[in-house]
C-alpha cells in the first residue's frame, strides 16, 4: 500500500451519488478511486479483492442498498480478511437514524445525504488520519460488534436475506428457504432443500435478525422453521425430539421447550 496515496471505494447504488463522490474525490491530487461499486453484491466481492491484493485504505459506503446493505458487505469483508484487515469507512446515508447508529459505535464518519462539499471534505479528512493510524478497522469492527449484539431487528425490519460466503463469493439465502439452524464451532449453518451454507455468526445475533413468526428457537445450539416442523413428541425430563419436514430429528431443550409447546396449544 502507497503511504503517500489514499486509495479509495465508493459504494452506492444511485449513479448520481457515485459520481458526485468520484468529483469531489477527483480533486484530490493524492488519492486514487479504485472502485465504484452500484450495489452490496458487487461490493463485497471487489473490495474482498483489493483488501487481498493490492489494498484499499478507505471506502464512502451506502447503508440502504437492495439485497446485501451496508452493514452486510462490511460483516462479508470481515469474515474475509478479518477485523484488522477492514479499511476506514464514511458511511453515506439519507436516513440519520442509521447515521447516528453507524457514528455512536465510532465508525469513521458519515455523510448525511444531501451533503454538501465542505461536508464531505471534514469526512475525507477524518478518514484519511483514521486509515493512516489504521484504527478504521477497528471502528468498523465495534460497529458490527454492536449490530452483531443488537437485541431486537433495527424497526422490525426481520431479513428477507442472509448472505453467506463461499468460493470467494457472497450468495443470498432467503430466509423463507431456511428450514433448521444449528452450530458448528465459529459458524452457523444454514440447512434448506438446495443444501447447508454456513455463515459465520453467532446464533443470538442471528436470532434477532430472524422473525419470531416464522423462526423459534428450541436449543441453545439450533433454530427451526416453524412451518417445516413435522412432529414433536415428548423424550427425557421435559425436552422434546423435533422431527422436520425433512425427517431431521432435532431435541428441544427444557429450557426452550415452552416456546415449543405454545405452537401446538
Amino acid at each position: 500500500m502507497n503511504a503517500t496515496r489514499l486509495r479509495v471505494a465508493i459504494v452506492d447504488d444511485e449513479p448520481d451519488a457515485r459520481e458526485r463522490l468520484a468529483t469531489l474525490l477527483v480533486a484530490h491530487t493524492d488519492v486514487d478511486v479504485v472502485a465504484q461499486c452500484r450495489d452490496g453484491v458487487e461490493a463485497a466481492e471487489v473490495l474482498g479483492a483489493l483488501l487481498q491484493g493490492d489494498g484499499l485504505d478507505l471506502v464512502f459506503l451506502d447503508v440502504q442498498m437492495p439485497e446485501l446493505d451496508g452493514f452486510m458487505v462490511l460483516e462479508a469483508l470481515a469474515d474475509l480478511v478479518g477485523a484488522d484487515g477492514l479499511p476506514a469507512v464514511v458511511f453515506v446515508t439519507a436516513y440519520d437514524d442509521y447515521a447516528l447508529r453507524a457514528f455512536d459505535v465510532s465508525a469513521v464518519d458519515f455523510l448525511l445525504k444531501p451533503f454538501d462539499a465542505a461536508r464531505f471534505e471534514r469526512a475525507l479528512a477524518r478518514g484519511r488520519a483514521t486509515s493512516r493510524t489504521r484504527e478504521g478497522g477497528a471502528g468498523v469492527h465495534a460497529l458490527l460488534a454492536h449490530l452483531r449484539n443488537a437485541a431486537t431487528a433495527p424497526n422490525g425490519a426481520y431479513a428477507k436475506r442472509l448472505a453467506v460466503r463461499a468460493d470467494g463469493k457472497v450468495y443470498l439465502v432467503r430466509t423463507e428457504d431456511v428450514e433448521w439452524i444449528d452450530v458448528d464451532g465459529n459458524y452457523v449453518r444454514l440447512h434448506t432443500r438446495a443444501g447447508m451454507h454456513p455463515m459465520r455468526e453467532t446464533l443470538a445475533a442471528l436470532e434477532a435478525r430472524l422473525d419470531p413468526e416464522l423462526f423459534v428457537r428450541i436449543h441453545r445450539s439450533a433454530i427451526v422453521h416453524i412451518d417445516r416442523i413435522g412432529s414433536m413428541e415428548p423424550y427425557f425430563h421435559g425436552e422434546y425430539v423435533v422431527t422436520m419436514r425433512d425427517g431431521t430429528k432435532l431435541t428441544a431443550s427444557r429450557s426452550y421447550a415452552d416456546r415449543l409447546r405454545a405452537l401446538f396449544n
